[in-house]
């Protein structure tokens, strides 16, 4: 119907003033939408840029993490000598070390050990039937004569009397790692063929005595033996000097500068705790690399070495030698693993708050329990309450200090930090949590109150 301005299905929108105001409405919509399009295209630019130097950052310092310990390992056993000295001291006490000792020893006796010397202490009219009976005797002889020297080269090397010559050796040279990188120094630590030997011919000097000792007379004229026992080899030691040497310079700046690149990466991130808990998983995974590798190395090592050198006490001494080094991995792993865990339950994920919240419970179970036995904080809860962060943060920082300022941390060490730091978390929370009586007004027995009879109507 025309007549009220009612549309039909033939008829023309109408004119109307608002039309006009509604299309300049969807303009400016349209125009703002436009602007934020506009402006987020450069954040989200900067924002992937942003993402890019951090995964960056974060990759180089993984990177360097195995080289990082490394140069820590021979910073530390190159400049201690005393570091060293406990390493290979153990080696003196080592079934497999000594029986190859003993091999060695044996075998320099025996090559000045004529046998037909043995008759010199025989009556003249004695030794024509005597030497018919060393021809018969042949290699027996040989062999209980073997063994006699051995058995006594055996008591040479099981005294303390070796484990003091092993040990003096091995201190007259800071450690077999600089002899050989620099391949200088003197004593009976020293460079042949790239091997670091000990001589062992102090040793032999008192298996010596003792074969003397024993009767065994013509040891004494036994002149001075010398005989090596390799305990590094390492082919081409010159053409490695220079990378050895580096590892030990940057023994202290390599693992910082690792470390502050996986913490600028970790800042420089959008989502800072999810790549905390990557960054971390990704340190103790570069850790594990390096464990894998140096058991790789150990098999490669021990099959390269020549036949003369006996498997087992060279298996021993490589283990000896990488002990530190396997335990620096291991406490580097469970340093990312603990770090990685830390940054996840403090996040909002269901698991680590449904973590929280039963430790929450837990710790609010045990104060109401000491309310109830009247235990009070008095004024040190609300002054835990005030400053709660910055005891959090003070204990995180004495948790890293105390990481820092330990010499030689390991696995462990690092466990327990967290341990004690989880303790004292738990004592701060008790402290700090509003038990039943903390906010409660004081009753009777704690404070004068009104009278009760005042409280019976308001209009008393």
């Amino acid at each position: 119907m025309s007549e009220n301005g009612a549309s039909g299905p033939d008829a023309e929108p109408s004119a109307s003033p608002g039309g006009d105001d509604g299309r300049a409405e969807l303009e400016q919509l349209r125009t703002r939408v436009a602007a934020l399009e506009a402006g987020r295209a450069p954040r989200t630019s900067r924002h992937r840029t942003k993402s890019f130097f951090s995964a960056l950052l974060i990759v180089i310092g993984c990177v360097l993490v195995p080289f990082a310990i490394v140069a820590a390992w021979t910073s530390s056993e190159v400049g201690n000598t005393d570091r060293y000295v406990d390493t290979v001291a153990p080696l003196a006490s080592d079934p497999d070390v000594q029986a190859a000792a003993a091999n060695r020893v044996t075998a320099a006796v025996m090559q000045h050990i004529d046998l037909p010397t043995l008759l010199e202490g025989v009556a003249p009219e004695n030794r024509p039937l005597l030497e018919k009976a060393l021809g018969r005797l042949g290699n027996s002889l040989e062999s209980a004569v073997s063994s006699f020297v051995r058995d006594k080269a055996e008591e040479v090397l099981a005294s303390e009397t070796f484990a003091k010559i092993w040990t003096d050796a091995n201190r007259r040279i800071h450690t077999a790692v600089d002899k050989a990188l620099t391949g200088t120094g003197g004593g009976a630590v020293k460079i042949n063929n790239d091997s670091v030997t000990v001589d062992l011919a102090p040793v032999i000097d008192q298996v010596k005595q003792r074969l003397v000792d024993e009767g065994m007379t013509v040891a004494a004229k036994i002149p001075e033996i010398h005989t090596d026992f390799t305990v590094l080899r390492a082919d081409n030691i010159g053409k490695v000097k220079t990378g050895f040497r580096l590892l030990q310079i940057a023994g202290f700046w390599l693992p910082v500068l690792a470390v502050l690149l996986i913490i600028a990466g970790v800042l420089l991130s959008a989502h800072r705790r999810r790549t905390t808990v990557i960054a971390a998983l990704a340190f103790a995974f570069a850790a594990l690399v390096l464990g894998l590798a140096l058991t790789v190395f150990r098999v490669v090592y021990l099959n390269a070495l020549p036949d003369s050198v006996s498997q087992p006490a060279a298996e021993s001494i490589y283990d000896a030698l990488t002990r530190y080094l396997r335990t620096t991995v291991r406490m580097a792993a469970v340093l990312g693993v603990v770090v990685a865990l830390a940054a996840w339950l403090s996040g909002p994920g269901r698991t680590a708050t449904l973590v929280r919240g039963l430790w929450n419970s837990g710790i609010t179970a045990v104060r109401s329990t000491a309310d109830r036995a009247g235990l009070r904080t008095g004024p040190v809860g609300p002054f835990v309450r005030r400053h709660r962060t910055w005891i959090t943060w003070v204990l995180v920082a004495a948790a890293v200090v105390t990481y820092v300022l330990w010499s030689f941390p390991t696995a462990w060490v690092v466990v327990g930090i967290a341990l004690v730091w989880l303790f004292a978390m738990a004592v701060v929370q008790f402290l700090g949590d509003e038990g039943a009586g903390e906010g409660a007004p004081a009753g009777p027995a704690d404070a004068p109150g009104p009278d009760p009879a005042s409280r019976q109507s308001p209009t008393r």
